[in-house]
């Protein structure tokens, strides 16, 4: 595995500044977060990624299922 330097980063700042890291996953499409010292983890831009391919309907009913978790009591309540 090859992996641009920029494309390193540690648990700990992944987990301290999220949005930086993010910020680079849109600029280089992905990035390794190491845990101790070895990498661990995988974070990519999934609609720039070639492993993952979902339809628009897909991609919608993914945001729409952790919408609909996240809000569930309040839709319940406007359910009433």
């Amino acid at each position: 595995m090859n992996l641009n330097t920029n494309q390193i980063v540690s648990i700990s700042e992944a987990n301290q500044n999220f949005s930086k890291v993010a910020r680079t996953v849109d600029r280089v499409g992905s990035v390794i977060i190491f845990k101790n010292n070895k990498p661990k983890y995988r974070l990519i831009d999934i609609e720039k990624d070639n492993e993952i391919e979902m339809t628009d309907d897909e991609k919608i009913d993914f945001v729409a299922t952790r919408v609909l978790k996240e809000y569930r009591h309040a839709f319940e309540e406007l359910a009433k």
